[in-house]
């Protein structure tokens, strides 16, 4: 019987056709992605610390020296000798960070195919994290329910028929681009009610893993067994829980101890009180907030009310899904990882974007929900990754600019690297990431302040401060103190001469990001009431920063001192908005020009098909709430 809330329920009348549509559980270390199959279900899996390769040492050394040459082409618009420079002496070797890899699969071979089944239905109830899978195969009736419990660290599923029923149980682990080799996978041994998968991820001095699956029988249910036959296990039971657990030497000496431990305890425990583990704790986050809007049309498939229907309830049900997703991809803990650019779930060897963390606005973005929705405590994840990005952003501040504090570039990995990424002239040399990811901790202390977070963070924003005291550099006309290499992230302008180019003298995001920066370290400075030697030095660098341009489009300038059209106009990236969203400085009531201006570039940004993006729609979204404008909300909240 299902007893869920149907207002924070997703559900669905058949299988996920893909991995897309399949169902995310997770403890905010371990994941799984649930398909709903009846044939061979598919269960795939992910660890947070499942990654291609260790540390890596690539910061460019021969930047530094050729910095005064490069800014001096920048200010004298030579665009094309400046990015060949940056392509000899600012790119990283290698080019690239580590990426993320899956932890395994595993199946449930039960032979029911589809022509056999009725009354089908998977979901997903947000209010207890927990994902269902119902039907009836020749008049058998079947239910499997799948958690992931961060108490227990395990993933832990129960299976129950009305007849006793047999079905084979496999992990694997397989590239789907190396597929024959095995390249990834040392060993599965099945006995004893376990299977043991011992894997290396690719790369050099990766971190080794062990996922472990064991299966416990009700104990009332006379005549279940578990066989092991090969490297699966044969059941056959009225009912049975299992569990799965999974370490790698990130945080365990020894994995496979360690997740056999946590396999056992689990299974010493009931169903019953596993679930009200999970439970209680999920619901201690989950319950701070609550949406609900009707009418709600939660009879019908959530897929087909995105399709047709796009009634009020779903908009509720979207932002709990969101708060969702966060509790489920990351929750402090030993040695704790933020959600990546897919959260923790992730099926692929060579995913998209390496499914790392990209810091020019898509790993700030995952947090944007957390201090609104009173989860800063899931934030903190985030917060220890920006600790070990200032040790390493040190050495890159001063190998690649000669300067003191600390810095990172767009992207970060499991490693904390903050040298460039890619080789990519319209994100890479631009190293104000760790800037804005300490504006947007401090920012949240100002919706759950805490002493001891407040000075762990105003650590790291005083190295930004650092740094950025010594990257400022007067500009071309020698009025203001500009960024310099400089971008506007991903985008690329075309001049008055008609040449194409990117890099500049203070982008609109630098000088935004640096003045709210500059406001952060003052506020926090007499919040802590410490006294700083840098506070004159802040307050004078501020005084010299060049304020936002409109320019004679009425649109404000996207790079900075210079008014360069966008060569795409309608770009993903709205950057020169900053002050907008996530900023406050651009505001209808107390800019209202500048706030007509950031109108201009929307309504620009829309006729040329901006907003092509999920996360550009999100933004988009935001940029328009701060506007007071409810009909851009709307249109940016649906995709046609």
């Amino acid at each position: 019987m299902d007893n869920s809330d149907p207002n924070l329920t997703l559900h669905y009348d058949a299988p996920a056709a893909s991995w897309s549509e399949a169902l995310p559980v997770g403890n905010g270390r371990l994941g799984g992605m649930v398909y709903g199959r009846t044939s061979t279900e598919l269960l795939q899996l992910n660890e947070d610390s499942v990654w291609y390769g260790g540390p890596q040492d690539r910061t460019p050394r021969d930047a530094r020296r050729h910095l005064d040459t490069l800014r001096q082409l920048i200010r004298d618009e030579k665009h094309a000798a400046a990015e060949a420079l940056v392509r000899e002496a600012f790119f990283a070797t290698p080019a690239s960070m580590r990426h993320s890899e899956p932890l395994g699969n595993c199946t449930f071979e039960f032979g029911h195919e589809a022509q056999d089944v009725t009354g089908y239905r998977r979901s997903l109830d947000l209010a207890t994290a927990q994902a269902t899978v119902e039907y009836q195969c020749r008049g058998v009736s079947y239910r499997r329910e799948t958690i992931a419990s961060s108490p227990d660290s395990v993933v832990a599923l129960r299976f129950s028929a009305s007849e006793p029923t047999r079905f084979v149980v496999r992990l694997n682990r397989v590239s789907e681009i190396e597929w024959e080799t095995n390249e990834f996978l040392d060993s599965i041994q099945a006995a004893n009610g376990r299977i043991v998968l011992n894997a290396t991820p690719g790369g050099k001095n990766s971190n080794p893993l062990s996922l472990v699956l064991g299966i416990s029988c009700n104990a009332n249910d006379e005549g279940g067994s578990i066989e092991a036959v090969g490297n699966a296990l044969v059941v056959k039971a009225f009912s049975c829980t299992i569990a799965i657990a999974a370490h790698t030497t990130y945080r365990k000496a020894d994995p496979e101890a360690a997740a056999r431990q946590d396999v056992d305890k689990a299974l010493k425990r009931s169903w019953h009180e596993l679930v009200l583990r999970q439970r209680t704790d999920y619901a201690s986050l989950f319950q701070r907030s609550s949406l609900r809007m009707w009418p709600a049309a939660h009879d019908l498939p959530t897929n087909e009310r995105i399709e047709k229907n796009r009634d009020p309830g779903l908009v509720a049900l979207y932002y709990n899904y969101g708060r969702y997703l966060l509790i489920s991809s990351s929750r402090d803990s030993d040695k704790a990882l933020p959600a990546t650019l897919q959260g923790i779930w992730n099926p692929s060897f060579a995913p998209p974007w390496g499914c790392k963390y990209t810091i020019n606005i898509n790993l700030q973005m995952n947090y944007w929900l957390a201090a609104p929705c009173n989860l800063v405590d899931c934030a903190l994840p985030m917060l220890g990754l920006v600790e070990r990005m200032a040790v390493r952003g040190a050495k890159t501040a001063r190998t690649m600019y000669d300067c003191g504090g600390w810095c990172a570039h767009h992207n970060t990995d499991i490693w904390a690297d903050t040298d460039p990424q890619d080789r990519w002239m319209p994100s890479t040399i631009w190293p104000l990431g760790g800037v804005w990811l300490c504006i947007d901790v401090l920012e949240m202390l100002l919706y759950q302040y805490d002493r001891k977070l407040h000075e762990r963070a105003a650590v790291l924003l005083e190295g930004c401060i650092v740094f950025l005291l010594d990257f400022l550099i007067p500009s071309a006309c020698g009025k203001f103190l500009v960024t310099n290499p400089s971008l506007s992230p991903e985008n690329t302008f075309v001049s008055k001469s008609g040449d194409t180019g990117i890099l500049c003298e203070g982008s609109a995001i630098d000088t935004t990001i640096i003045r709210i920066a500059f406001e952060k370290f003052l506020w926090s400075t007499a919040i802590l009431d410490k006294g700083n030697p840098l506070v004159p030095k802040v307050r004078d660098a501020m005084a010299r920063l060049p304020n936002l341009t409109i320019n004679n489009d009425g649109l404000i300038q996207e790079w900075g001192l210079k008014d360069y059209k966008e060569h795409e106009p309608g770009h993903r990236h709205v950057s020169h908005l900053f002050g907008l969203y996530p900023g406050e400085s651009i505001s209808p009531v107390t800019s209202p020009e500048l706030a007509a201006a950031a109108k201009k570039v929307l309504d620009r940004r829309a006729a040329h098909g901006g907003g092509h993006t999920g996360w550009s729609r999100a933004w988009l979204l935001n940029l328009h709430a701060r506007l007071h404008d409810a009909d851009g909300c709307g249109s940016s909240s649906v995709s046609n």
